[in-house]
């Protein structure tokens, strides 16, 4: 009887669940349905005609050039181009790159690995970082700690990611003064690529600072979130309560505060996922990181309408099913979301 009794308590719930997941899904949807629109009349706002950037350096006729461009099918009129791009959207078919002439989905396939390696070690440093600073920098706000931390994270976070890229580059790679350059200036691995362990440590010096860069830029986020997270469950009554009952502040800190403040910063990560692999292009670009953002780079140099738009719906994609998760998730974890 009394798991009858649950089941039904439970099942509006679960309904309640659905229904706000099919709406997100629902509004998720329609937003990549307006990307796809826009990436396609966006980039063909850029200045530059890839036929001309491509036959760069190769004496071609006029009559050449009309040919390359009605076999890239640039001749076409724009509403047809554009017809045939969301047919081909719709079949998950990206098209074929002008520039490397192979499909922009094996391109993609064989640079996210990189993108992925590097900006998800800069995601688990910026959330542990953000989140160990943010939580003794809330437990004891106005402290030394909590000014230092917090001044150092927004001046690092209000840095263009280019500029500090840059800074990076030039003072730890190419070297300035008695400062000697001690890290690989481009790339991911060497040319001469050793096996095995060395092939690692190889991979992770060259990964050094693209990674610290991403890290300084984002990791203020986080700490910024749990720390006026902690401070709002340091008021608590039952913070009080347990300092009554005697145990230490660390425990109570540990045990009880960060663990109830930590829903926010969970939402957080999710959303911030998409933006971080959408920011990884300035920071592959300066580093020469062979992932997706260093071949959108590429991509906008030709223009390469192609690769571009394959590789900016990817990410913009990715960027809105990770809001849809951290809504959803968020609706999951706070019983105060389900209740409204």
């Amino acid at each position: 009887m009394t798991s009858v009794v649950e089941e039904l308590e439970q099942s509006p719930v679960r309904h309640g669940l659905l229904r706000y997941a099919a709406t997100k899904a629902g509004g998720a949807l329609l937003s990549i349905v307006m990307v796809i629109v826009a990436t396609f009349f966006l980039f063909r706002l850029l200045p530059g005609d890839p036929v001309r950037a491509l036959a760069q350096g190769r004496n071609m006729t006029p009559e050449q050039l009309d040919l390359e461009r009605a076999r890239l099918g640039l001749d076409k009129p724009i509403p047809e181009q554009f017809l045939h791009f969301v047919s081909q959207t719709l079949r998950l078919d990206l098209g074929v790159s002008y520039e490397y002439k192979r499909p922009v989905l094996d391109l993609i396939g064989e640079r996210i690995g990189s993108t992925l390696l590097l900006t998800g070690t800069a995601l688990v440093m910026a959330v542990g970082l953000g989140l160990w600073q943010g939580a003794r920098a809330g437990w004891k706000p106005g402290s030394r700690f909590d000014k230092i931390s917090t001044a150092i994270s927004l001046v690092l976070w209000s840095v263009p990611t280019f500029w500090l890229g840059l800074l990076l580059l030039m003072v730890f790679a190419a070297g300035i003064g008695p400062i000697p350059g001690i890290f690989p200036t481009r790339g991911s691995s060497s040319v001469d690529k050793p096996d095995g362990f060395a092939g690692v440590l190889d991979v992770g010096q060259h990964m050094v600072l693209p990674c610290l860069t991403l890290v300084a830029v984002v990791y203020a986020q986080y700490l910024l979130v749990m720390r006026s997270s902690v401070i709002e469950e340091v008021g608590q009554d039952y913070i009080t309560t347990a300092r009554a009952k005697g145990l230490r502040d660390d425990e109570i800190r540990r045990r009880h505060a960060v663990p109830n403040a930590l829903l926010p910063t969970v939402t957080l990560v999710f959303m911030r996922i998409g933006f971080v692999v959408g920011g990884a292009v300035t920071v592959e670009a300066i580093f020469s990181w062979p992932g997706l953002g260093q071949l959108f780079y590429q991509a906008i140099r030709v223009p390469d309408f192609t690769l571009m738009q394959g590789t900016f719906l990817l990410i913009t994609v990715s960027v809105i099913v990770m809001n849809t998760l951290a809504d959803v998730v968020y609706h999951v974890l706070d019983p105060r979301v389900r209740s409204a």
